[in-house]
């Protein structure tokens, strides 16, 4: 039997240490790092073979992580994130400039989630920071749905890979990505 704890406390020393993780979240599998460390963000971008252009969403415990981190919200903003309808990701300003410099938008914007998934929570909780989130792929390649659809070649390449027993079997697609503007309206980006 696997200890939740202990997994999550071997999760929290590797994020820690700036090394990556192969994780399930509320959509599908991802690939994640400390978001406020540059080095990690960068082994995130070379294992995937990611071209820099194409940023990176981050997962927060909560709205209070998202003001520290990425700046202050408005109750539209808030809505969006904690919908429980569906997971989606908010493209916001990165008006704070605390995570990692490499992972923002070329535009200073940056998706964030809140994931409705207890690991995912969490983890981000134990770890105090927020967590990169990109789907568990090469470039270019499906995103997979469950950990059998990673590549082995993949899970090889980072150095932490949470076991499959915490996958929750809900995550089957990617997360609605919207963004709202300063006005207030909400243009979807992916749905």
């Amino acid at each position: 039997m696997v200890d939740s704890k202990e997994v999550i406390n071997n999760a929290v020393n590797a994020l820690q240490l700036g090394e990556t993780l192969l994780y399930p979240t509320d959509t599908i599998w991802g690939i994640g790092c400390d978001a406020t460390n540059r080095d990690a963000v960068e082994k995130i971008y070379s294992i995937k073979h990611r071209d820099h252009s194409k940023s990176m969403l981050i997962l927060c415990a909560d709205i209070a992580m998202v003001e520290h981190y990425v700046g202050g919200i408005g109750e539209r903003a808030r809505e969006i994130l904690l919908s429980p309808d569906r997971p989606t990701t908010l493209i916001l300003p990165n008006a704070k400039k605390l995570l990692a410099d490499n992972l923002p938008a070329a535009d200073g914007t940056i998706g964030v989630r809140i994931p409705q998934m207890d690991f995912c929570l969490s983890l981000l909780r134990s770890f105090g920071r927020p967590v990169v989130s990109t789907s568990a792929n090469f470039s270019g390649s499906p995103s997979p749905a469950s950990f059998a659809d990673i590549s082995p070649e993949l899970v090889d390449c980072v150095d932490m890979c949470i076991p499959a027993l915490f996958e929750s079997h809900k995550g089957t697609s990617s997360s609605r990505i919207v963004k709202l503007s300063p006005d207030g309206k909400i243009t979807v980006l992916r749905s």
